[in-house]
């Protein structure tokens, strides 16, 4: 099985929305970035990001309408990029989607049919946008999807709670980092 780890939405903007839970939320997916990268994974970064005007941003879209308005998520601005702590490594594989599921908008399923990817864990900010999403997407096209639950986090607590008790183990095995990391 060939696997990746999608480290989703872990850029500057959105990072910065969550101060009381970023720092252990980045400890975390360090572990999970290091711990996928020794045992062969593929490491892809997803962020959000448009073109200058955000011709993407659809007005009828109530997320992203407000997006056309200034240039804080275009894709050269400060918001839009992976945080540092985060050190790319050669191999690693960055993806910029236009929509909150990482496939939507992007070349994440060529990158993955063109490396032989049928296995996706999936972590990163949101778990009601971005994680979501894309695990509802990657389990249409036939991955095998594993959620980190405490490498996703929501500005709802009891709402990543129902997504990741009762939602997600209908199509993915939900594991915590430590748990992921043991059975590698």
């Amino acid at each position: 099985m060939n696997e990746a780890l999608l480290v989703m939405d872990m850029q500057i903007g959105i990072v910065e929305r969550f101060p009381d839970g970023s720092a252990s939320l980045i400890g975390t997916l360090s572990a999970a970035i290091d711990a996928a990268r020794t045992a062969g994974y593929l490491v892809i970064f997803v962020r959000v990001a448009f073109r200058d005007g955000a011709p993407e941003a659809n007005s009828h879209n109530k997320s992203f309408a407000v997006i056309s308005q200034s240039d804080v998520m275009n894709e050269n601005a400060p918001s839009t990029q992976v945080i540092s702590e985060f050190t790319a490594q050669p191999g690693d594989i960055f993806v910029t989607k236009r929509r909150v599921s990482a496939f939507s908008g992007s070349d994440l399923d060529v990158v993955l049919r063109s490396k032989g990817i049928d296995s996706l864990v999936l972590a990163g900010l949101t778990t009601s946008g971005v994680v979501l999403s894309t695990l509802r997407q990657a389990a249409d096209l036939d991955f095998k999807i594993t959620v980190l639950s405490d490498g996703c986090a929501d500005m709802d607590a009891e709402v990543h709670r129902v997504l990741m008790e009762k939602v997600f183990p209908r199509q993915a095995t939900v594991l915590t980092t430590r748990e992921w990391i043991d059975q590698l």
